[in-house]
C-alpha cells in the first residue's frame, strides 16, 4: 500500500532553495533514511511529507486511512507525566524503561531536561500504532545500550520507516533506501547506506569529468572569440551566443568543495597534562563515581560510555575544572590549553552576525577569520547572516568552530555527534586521527568512537567504573549477550583500578562456563562457530547482492531487507560466540 505519494515538491527559506521538484513515494514496508548537510532541508522535508508544513509548490497525497507516528526535532510532550504522554500500558512502560526513563514514569515532564523529554516523545512515537514511523534524529540523547535496543525494534517494525539520522550503524542496519538532500535536489538511492556512498562518489566523479570537458571546450571557444571581429563575422550569431554561454557557465559547485581543515597550529603539550587522584562525585545522597585515578597522556584517546545519568558529563566537568570533585584532587600541566565542546554551547546573540560572533566581540573580524569559517562551509554570504537564520545543526557546527578556533591542545567533546551531519563527522574524525593533542570523548555514536578513541571507560551508573576489553564493540556485544541471558549488564570493577595507560582488565568467563572443559571440547565448539560464521556471511552477502539488484522493486526490497534483519543478528551472535571461545582457549 502506498502511504505517501509526493510529486514536484519545492521548499525555500530566505535566500536559499532547500529542494525543488522533489518526488517521493513511500509504501508499506519501505525503510527510508534521509541524509544531507546541516541546513540542507532534511527536517523540512520530513515536515512536508507528513503534512505538518505546506510546501511552496507540489502535490502531496496520503493513502486511505494511513496512520503516521512522528518524532519531531522539537517535540511537544505536554505538561503531564511521562506515562500521561506515552500511554498507560505495559508496552509504554517497557519502552520507557528501555529508553532509560523507567524510574521517571510518574514524574512531570515540565522540569525534565530536553533530552529526557525527547526520550519520552520517542517512546510515544514507538508505541503508537502506525503504518508509517517518521523519526527525526531518534538516537540523540540515547546511550549506546538504548540505541542498540532501538535498532532491534526498528528492524522488526512491519510498517514503513522514514528517518533522519547521523548514526551510520543505524542507517546501515535498518534502511534499504536513502534520500539525499543536497544542493536543492533530492537524490534517491536504492540499496541502503553503502549504496548511497558509492552512488554519491560516482556522481561527484562524473561531475568532475563533465566540468573538465566543459573547461576544455570553453578554452577553445575563448580562443576562437579572441581572433577578433573579422573571424566572428564568418560565424553565426547563434554560435557566438553558445560560445559565450559555455565560457560564462558556472557549474553547480559541490556543497562542500574541500575537506574540512581544522588544523590551526595546536600549541605544544608537555608531558604532564591532567592528573586525577581518588576523584569521586556525590550528588545529594547518590554517589556517581568514586576513586578514579587518571593520568592523562599528551596523546590520550579516551572514550567515556555508560547509561544516561551515570555521570559522564559530570566527569568531563570535573576534568575541565567546571565542577569541584566531592573527594580527590585534579592537577593540570602548565602547558594545557583546554577546549570544551559541550552539549549546551555558549550563549549567542541571535541577532549578531556570524562573522562578528567568531571574534567574541573583542576585535573586528579579518580575512583569517573569514577563511576559517569558509573551511567549515560558512560561505561569504552566510557569514554576514544573523545567527538566528542558522538551522539547529548549523548552530551546532558553529559552536564547534568557536571551540576549535581557540586552538586548544586538550579537547573535551560531550556528545559531539548530536545534530552534526555525517560529512562533518567524517571530517572531524579525519582531523582527530592526526591531531597532536589529548582527547576525551563522551559519545553514544559507535562509529565515531570506533574511529577516534583507543580505550573506553565505562561508568556503570551505580558508582563504579571499568575499562572494557576490546573497546566499544566488545561492550555492545557483551550487553547484547547480557540482555539475552536476562542480566542487567557486566559486573563493574572498582573505579580505583582505572589508570590511564594501564592494561585492560581481563574479561570474566561467562557464567556457567565449566573451568574443567578440555581443549578438544573448546576446539570443537570453536570449529562449529567458524562454520556458522561462514554460512551466515554467505547468506548476508547473497542477500546484499540481491538487494542491490532489486532496483526500485519495493516489494523485493522489503522482503530482502526483512531477511537481512534476521541474518545479521545471527551473524553477530556467532561472531560473539567465536570471540568468547577464542579467549577461553587462549586463557587455558
Amino acid at each position: 500500500m502506498i502511504v505517501i505519494d509526493a510529486t514536484n515538491l519545492t521548499m525555500s527559506r530566505p535566500g536559499k532553495v532547500l529542494f525543488e521538484d522533489a518526488s517521493v513515494t513511500i509504501s508499506t514496508g519501505d525503510r527510508v533514511g534521509v541524509v544531507g548537510l546541516n541546513g540542507s532541508g532534511k527536517s523540512t522535508l520530513l515536515r512536508v511529507l507528513t503534512g505538518a508544513t505546506d510546501p511552496d509548490a507540489g502535490d502531496l497525497r496520503f493513502g486511505r486511512g494511513v496512520r503516521i507516528s512522528v518524532l519531531e526535532q522539537q517535540p511537544d510532550v505536554g505538561t503531564g507525566t511521562a506515562r500521561d504522554a506515552v500511554g498507560d500500558s505495559w508496552e509504554a512502560d517497557a519502552v520507557l524503561d528501555r529508553l532509560g526513563m523507567g524510574n521517571r514514569l510518574d514524574d512531570s515532564v515540565v522540569p525534565m531536561s530536553g533530552g529526557e523529554r525527547r526520550r519520552v516523545a520517542l517512546a510515544r512515537a514507538l508505541v503508537t500504532e502506525s503504518d508509517l514511523l517518521v523519526l527525526d534524529e531518534p538516537t540523540n540523547h540515547l546511550d549506546i545500550d538504548a540505541i542498540d535496543w532501538l535498532e532491534e525494534r526498528l528492524a522488526s517494525f512491519k510498517g514503513g520507516l522514514l528517518l533522519v539520522t547521523h548514526d551510520r550503524h543505524l542507517l546501515d542496519r535498518v534502511t534499504s533506501r536513502i534520500l539525499e538532500v543536497e544542493g536543492g535536489k533530492v537524490h534517491s538511492h536504492d540499496g541502503g547506506y553503502a549504496t548511497y556512498l558509492r552512488n554519491r562518489s560516482d556522481r561527484e566523479a562524473h561531475a568532475e569529468t563533465a566540468e573538465a570537458v566543459r573547461q576544455n571546450l570553453a578554452k577553445r571557444e575563448a580562443e576562437w572569440l579572441s581572433r577578433g571581429a573579422k573571424a566572428r563575422t564568418r560565424k553565426s550569431k547563434a554560435h557566438i551566443a553558445r560560445a559565450k554561454e559555455v565560457i560564462e557557465f558556472t557549474p553547480d559547485a559541490p556543497v562542500r568543495k574541500n575537506q574540512l581543515d581544522l588544523h590551526q597550529g595546536t600549541p605544544r603539550l608537555g608531558d604532564k597534562v591532567i592528573d586525577m587522584e581518588d576523584v569521586g562525585v556525590t550528588l545529594g545522597d547518590r554517589q556517581l563515581f568514586t576513586g578514579i585515578n587518571l593520568q592523562l597522556l599528551n596523546r590520550e584517546r579516551l572514550g567515556i560510555v555508560g547509561p544516561n545519568g551515570a555521570g559522564k558529563t559530570t566527569l568531563l566537568d570535573v576534568i575541565a575544572g567546571r565542577r569541584r570533585a566531592t573527594v580527590g584532587t585534579v592537577e593540570f600541566g602548565t602547558t594545557v590549553k583546554l577546549g570544551y565542546f559541550d552539549q549546551v554551547g555558549r550563549e549567542l546573540d541571535p541577532k549578531q552576525r556570524i562573522r562578528d560572533a567568531i571574534t567574541g566581540g573583542k576585535r573586528d573580524p579579518d580575512w583569517k577569520d573569514a577563511a576559517f569559517l569558509e573551511r567549515f562551509w560558512f560561505d561569504s554570504e552566510t557569514q554576514w547572516s544573523p545567527i538566528e537564520l542558522l538551522s539547529g545543526g548549523e548552530r551546532r557546527r558553529f559552536q564547534l568552530v568557536l571551540t576549535l578556533i581557540e586552538q586548544p591542545n586538550v579537547l573535551l567533546l560531550d556528545e559531539p555527534t548530536n545534530d552534526l551531519d555525517i560529512d562533518t563527522l567524517r571530517s572531524l574524525e579525519d582531523f582527530l586521527d592526526g591531531w597532536p593533542g589529548a582527547l576525551i570523548v563522551v559519545s553514544h555514536d559507535r562509529a565515531f568512537l570506533e574511529r577516534t578513541v583507543h580505550d573506553v571507560l565505562l561508568i556503570d551508573g551505580v558508582g563504579n567504573a571499568r575499562r572494557v576489553p576490546g573497546g566499544v564493540d566488545a561492550w555492545v556485544e557483551s550487553r547484547r549477550a547480557d540482555r539475552k541471558r536476562g542480566h542487567a549488564g557486566p559486573t563493574a570493577i572498582p573505579a580505583s583500578s582505572i589508570k590511564s595507560g594501564a592494561p585492560a582488565a581481563p574479561a570474566e568467563p561467562a557464567k556457567g562456563a565449566a573451568s574443567s572443559r578440555s581443549h578438544s571440547t573448546i576446539r570443537h565448539e570453536l570449529k562449529k562457530a567458524e562454520k556458522d560464521m561462514t554460512r551466515l556471511e554467505k547468506q548476508r552477502d547473497k542477500l546484499t547482492a540481491e538487494l542491490e539488484a532489486a532496483g526500485t522493486n519495493h516489494e523485493e526490497l522489503t522482503r530482502i531487507g526483512a531477511l537481512l534483519g534476521e541474518v545479521q543478528p545471527q551473524l553477530d551472535d556467532a561472531e560473539m560466540r567465536w570471540l568468547q571461545l577464542t579467549e577461553e582457549l587462549e586463557s587455558r
